[in-house]
């Protein structure tokens, strides 16, 4: 089995492997739950985002030169309001919280400790910077939805059993296009926190 090499990088750093990234969240992403039938340019804007925050971070797999997995994250405050809103209304300092954008890796490469190495990473990198909220969203379908795979079990045991915890009264919603539909649909959103104090 070959040796996985963990990099992180900050802001602009990540310029040269964007392209590479994009593609990779959209391999990623095409599998249930998100089924996500994504677009190389919305892609190259939405890294564009986190490439141009100097806070954000990047936590690179690598097999060799390919990049195989991938998580990225950046100061709430900095990020878009349809991310940010649910915290605001539920009276967050949105200063505190650092957001995690995606972790992404390719299924050949699963259980090998590299998702724990994505929260680790990402969580010393809030903590150095004195963030005392870590979060992110994940995508909620109906356990009947006919794509679902036989046998699929969600990641939440894994999230809590790295100290998350399911916020289900920040809950939101955000729309994209399934693979096999005509147009973009709203999906529910519900956000997952871990304190670091």
């Amino acid at each position: 089995m070959s040796e996985i090499g963990l990099h992180t990088c900050q802001g602009s750093a990540i310029e040269p492997r964007l392209e590479e990234l994009a593609h990779l969240r959209i391999t990623v992403f095409r599998d249930f739950p998100y089924l996500y039938d994504g677009s190389f340019d919305y892609e190259a804007d939405y890294l564009r985002r986190y490439a141009e925050c100097p806070d954000s971070v990047f936590v690179l797999a690598e097999d060799g030169d390919a990049l195989v997995g991938a998580a990225t994250g950046m100061p709430l405050a900095k990020d878009v309001a349809e991310f940010r809103a649910p915290f605001e209304q539920a009276g967050f300092d949105v200063n505190s919280v650092f957001y995690y954008g995606e972790s992404v890796l390719l299924p050949s490469y699963r259980g090998r400790g590299i998702g724990k190495a994505f929260l680790a990473r990402r969580e010393h990198h809030a903590a150095e910077r004195g963030f005392t909220t870590v979060a992110f969203c994940a995508v909620e379908r109906p356990d009947d939805h006919p794509l679902k795979p036989a046998g699929y079990v969600p990641l939440h045991g894994f999230w809590r059993s790295q100290g998350y915890e399911r916020h289900p009264e920040l809950a939101t919603t955000f729309h994209w296009k399934d693979i096999g539909e005509p147009t973009e649909t709203d999906k529910p959103m519900v956000f997952w926190l871990k304190s670091l104090q």
